[in-house]
């Protein structure tokens, strides 16, 4: 995750850097971002008020970086500041170290959570437990479950039951996602033996074929979206 922070220093600040994460998908072009005025900015992100309880997070899994204004950004340093305990975490992933006036607001469409409307510009699909390429697998990530919710989770010989991924509340944002995957099978950018892998690997469900050949091609999916759903 620290690794959104290097782009300043590997492009030997110059120049502009658009930071995502990868469970960020372009609804939209997003070369607008790269001409865009910053005005005088260091860092354009989307604000989150009350997110994990801080008044003031900051998104930075959508950044819009002037290189040239973040030549304090150097991932040796800061890292051994982390290791050392003198750079919190939390606080070093939502930018409260960072003068507050160089940061700007984006829109919400650039990191749009969970939300796919006609003016989602770049779909971030945040609750990890629908992520639309892994239904029905084994979950594989660390959970926090509430105690007394734990219970309820543990057969008669107190082993936990297993969970799995549960299908995404909005149809189209998986229709969204097989639809860019079917047009990288087309672009040969990922091939089918690509896709056999990953699902013998768990990364991705195993119904895969089935739902692409299920799936409208893109323009017919973006086309009707009058109404959104949040997960």
């Amino acid at each position: 995750t620290p690794l959104r922070f290097m782009p300043p220093e590997l492009m030997n600040y110059q120049g502009r850097a658009l930071v995502i994460d990868p469970d960020v998908f372009a609804a939209g072009s997003v070369n607008e971002l790269l001409d865009r005025d910053m005005q005088g900015k260091a860092i354009l992100a989307r604000p989150r008020p009350g997110h994990n309880g801080d008044p003031d997070y900051i998104a930075t899994s959508v950044m819009l970086l002037d290189c040239a204004k973040l030549q304090h950004w150097n991932l040796r340093k800061d890292f051994e500041e982390l290791f050392e305990l003198k750079r919190d975490y939390d606080q070093w992933i939502i930018l409260a170290d960072q003068q507050r006036a160089s940061i700007g607001a984006l829109e919400p469409e650039w990191n749009d959570f969970d939300r796919l409307t006609p003016d989602t510009r770049l779909l971030h699909t945040t609750k990890r437990r629908t992520q639309p390429w892994k239904t029905g697998l084994p979950i594989d990530y660390t959970n926090r479950i509430p105690v007394p919710l734990l219970g309820k989770l543990l057969d008669n010989n107190g082993f936990r039951l297993p969970l799995r991924y549960k299908r995404h509340p909005d149809p189209r944002q998986e229709a969204f996602f097989f639809a860019l995957l079917q047009e990288c099978l087309d672009a040969g950018s990922v091939t089918p033996g690509m896709i056999e892998r990953e699902m013998a690997l768990n990364h991705l469900r195993r119904d895969a074929f089935e739902v692409l050949r299920q799936t409208p091609p893109l323009d017919r999916v973006m086309q009707d979206m009058p109404v959104s759903v949040t997960g």
